[in-house]
């Protein structure tokens, strides 16, 4: 694929992130509702001009709770990212730099949390911390982490062994000067985009999360706990699941086809 094919890919994937971004973030103070006020009188509207998107059992426009609830999910999985990659890739790049006893250490971790299916692990640590955004944070973290200490570690062993960082190793250059210069520049592609490509995953794990009760604390509007709490009024109004499944759809889909864009982009010659 030519180079302004992918330039014009990835423009349009990320116009529509932007476009995401700026509904989630400034679109709340300009909510024709309150996504918390409850109008029993109003519950289970279908869409209408009023309620674009229908009223949930409370009588709780649909609209406005998932504009809030798309703040609440894209914040949390940015969080999760940043946390699990910044001290995944920092424990990585210690063991693949290092090596020797550091490497064995940290290694011997990796494969203890391996032991276990992630979010199953993830699950574990959140209902041992107790419900609430904070500790679904953590327990996420505790789980992603683990894929950016493996693919920094395999990055900076294999860098490592270029014949350049062996020439400037044997020329007397500071490890820190070798490793800001040569080795930082050529991993930090393949970690941002492999972050690009775990948001998505990431807010899944969150509304899988939330939808078993170890996440949002009602009322709050994140996108797994309204789905769960509006399971048992599926057929008599199908459209409170349906468009919180679109939205947590729209936004996972677009994170990885952004993603995607980035990989070709970096990639291409």
């Amino acid at each position: 694929m030519s180079k302004s094919k992918i330039n014009k890919k990835l423009g349009f994937r990320l116009g529509f992130l932007i476009a995401l971004f700026f509904l989630f973030f400034i679109g709340p103070f300009f909510l024709p509702h309150e996504p918390f006020e409850t109008n029993i009188s109003q519950a289970f509207l279908p869409p209408s001009s009023q309620h674009i998107f229908g009223t949930d059992n409370l009588g709780r426009c649909i609209f406005c709770r998932i504009i809030a609830g798309g703040k609440i999910s894209v914040f949390t999985s940015l969080a999760v990212m940043t946390l699990s990659s910044v001290i995944g890739s920092i424990l990585g790049i210690i063991a693949g730099y290092y090596g020797g006893i550091w490497d064995k250490i940290i290694s011997d971790i990796i494969t203890v949390f391996q032991a276990f299916p992630s979010f199953v692990l993830a699950i574990a640590i959140a209902g041992i911390l107790g419900q609430s955004i904070k500790n679904a944070i953590i327990a996420l973290c505790a789980v992603y982490w683990i894929t950016y200490a493996k693919l920094s570690r395999s990055l900076v062993q294999q860098i490592r062994s270029d014949n350049y960082i062996k020439a400037a190793w044997l020329c007397g250059a500071p490890p820190t000067s070798i490793f800001f210069k040569y080795i930082l520049p050529s991993i930090i592609g393949s970690l941002f985009i492999t972050v690009v490509l775990d948001i998505g995953s990431v807010i899944l794990s969150m509304a899988g999360l939330s939808f078993l009760g170890l996440g949002a604390v009602r009322p709050t509007a994140e996108w797994g706990a309204v789905i769960s709490e509006s399971r048992n009024f599926m057929q008599q109004a199908p459209w409170i699941i349906g468009f919180n499944g679109l939205a947590l759809f729209l936004v996972v889909i677009g994170f990885n086809l952004f993603g995607e864009a980035m990989d070709e982009k970096i990639n291409c010659k």
